[in-house]
């Protein structure tokens, strides 16, 4: 027992939790405050940390960094494109002469005997590039390539007798017949057309005269003599394409229009007698009045001249088949160029050839070879090769069958003072 007075004994009182304040620190990563965790029951008290770790530290200001200042574009001037433009063309111009003389020198070695006589034999026969031959191939070895790819030597004259005319009138009563005919023709290096006129007495020959300095179209001068039909003619002056004057001899509807046999040499005279037969005529060394006296006499009515001639200079040809005999060749005979030729079947049809060449079309060209096959396919007695390459071209109905293969003048001819055309 406890005495009167003796003191009880107190009962403790549980201590009330204390509850923490939620603190927010800093978090320099994220730049904002991170709650502190709230005291649990029965767990120990942890003292409060040093008022030195439970200040949060300051923080760096943060800096914008500053975006490169842009170059102020400035627009080039009128000049500045032109020297651009400049430029661009001579390296273009340079690259391309580097990259043909280095063809040149290998077409012109020794690695391809085949190349090199297809050049030399189709450079002869161009009008503006017989001098590339002299920059590549000396003089003697060009000689000795022509000679071994020429035309043999003809001398026969035609022969009327074999022109008939057989069932001409027949024909052209006949609605079955036609009175002209277009054909395509093709082959391994070129493609082209070949009209066919059943009636020769509707083939003449049209042209500029009196002459002067610029000739006119093929398509101007079809039109012009109301033709349907026309081809380009005899050689001509064909300098910087002026083609308002012809070479040679002219004759239209039995006028002598340009008598010089002698203009140039190898001069053989191509065109139709009274008689509506193709005549193919030797003139080379004949004076005027020499060349008077055979149209007289040959009763010729429409003809032009071309060129025979077989140098380191040129490699032309007239002939390619007389009396129903084609002309013979050594070698391959010609080079590969864009041809026109004419020739006359038994019946009297007669034949008009264009070929394309020269990269037209993809095609090198047609060889004289291929003018004999073409025309002896299609029946002709006589045929001769006409003024051919950049002025080979052929008009129809309205229309181009043939334009130049110059690429300034690929929708059209060149100027020509002459051409044979079809009423």
């Amino acid at each position: 027992m406890r005495g009167k007075y003796e003191a009880r004994p107190q009962k403790r009182r549980p201590e009330p939790v204390r509850q923490t304040r939620k603190t927010e620190q800093p978090n320099p990563a994220r730049g904002t405050a991170r709650p502190t965790p709230t005291a649990q029951p029965n767990q120990p008290h942890r003292t409060a940390a040093p008022q030195a770790q439970r200040t949060a530290p300051s923080q760096p200001r943060r800096t914008v960094p500053q975006q490169p200042r842009r170059p102020i574009y400035r627009k080039p001037t009128l000049g500045e494109y032109l020297a651009r433009a400049l430029a661009v063309v001579l390296t273009a111009i340079v690259v391309l002469a580097c990259t043909l003389l280095i063809s040149m020198k290998m077409i012109c070695g020794s690695t391809s005997p085949s190349a090199k006589r297809t050049f030399v034999t189709t450079m002869l026969e161009t009008g503006q590039l017989k001098f590339l031959v002299s920059w590549f191939v000396p003089s003697a070895e060009v000689q000795e390539i022509v000679n071994a790819n020429s035309m043999a030597k003809i001398d026969d004259d035609v022969d009327a007798n074999l022109i008939t005319f057989e069932n001409l009138e027949e024909d052209q009563q006949n609605a079955e017949v036609k009175d002209l005919e277009v054909i395509d023709i093709s082959g391994r290096t070129y493609s082209g057309k070949l009209i066919k006129v059943r009636d020769p007495s509707r083939i003449s020959l049209a042209t500029i005269y009196p002459w002067r300095d610029t000739g006119v179209t093929l398509e101007e001068l079809a039109q012009q003599s109301g033709a349907l039909a026309a081809i380009n003619g005899g050689i001509y002056d064909s300098t910087n394409n002026t083609g308002g004057r012809p070479y040679g001899v002219i004759v239209s509807n039995g006028e002598i229009q340009h008598n010089q046999p002698n203009e140039w040499p190898g001069l053989v005279l191509v065109g139709f007698d009274n008689d509506n037969i193709l005549q193919i005529i030797d003139v080379n060394g004949m004076t005027p009045g020499q060349l008077e006296d055979l149209v007289e006499e040959k009763g010729i009515r429409d003809a032009v001249t071309f060129q025979e001639e077989s140098s380191d200079a040129n490699n032309h040809f007239v002939q390619l088949i007389i009396n129903g005999t084609a002309r013979g060749m050594n070698g391959v005979g010609s080079g590969l160029n864009p041809r026109t030729a004419i020739g006359q079947c038994a019946d009297g049809s007669v034949l008009l050839l264009v070929t394309d060449g020269r990269g037209k079309n993809g095609h090198l060209g047609a060889s004289a070879a291929d003018l004999i096959e073409i025309m002896t396919q299609y029946g002709a007695v006589n045929a001769a090769n006409l003024d051919g390459g950049s002025s080979t071209c052929m008009y129809y109905n309205g229309e181009y069958l043939m334009t130049s293969v110059t690429f300034y003048y690929s929708n059209s001819s060149w100027k020509l003072p002459a051409g044979f055309i079809v009423k």
